[in-house]
């Protein structure tokens, strides 16, 4: 399932590569892409959102949507 979060706090790449490690961390086989300007992180993952926006949020990122 294709779901995407609001992301608040990416600055860098190695922000990027923090909450793609993460949400891989959950699920191995999802596909991530970042959009950093539009703070937009697109997951296509079967796993539930809570968990992916807990993943990222205890890398210590806001996620507002």
């Amino acid at each position: 399932m294709n779901q995407i979060f609001i992301v608040e706090g990416m600055t860098c790449g190695h922000c990027e590569k923090a909450v793609t490690q993460a949400l891989l961390a959950v699920d191995q086989t999802a596909q991530v892409v970042i959009d950093r300007s539009r703070q937009q992180v697109q997951v296509d993952s079967t796993s539930p959102r809570e968990v992916l926006a807990k993943a990222i949020a205890d890398e210590g990122y806001r996620v507002t949507l």
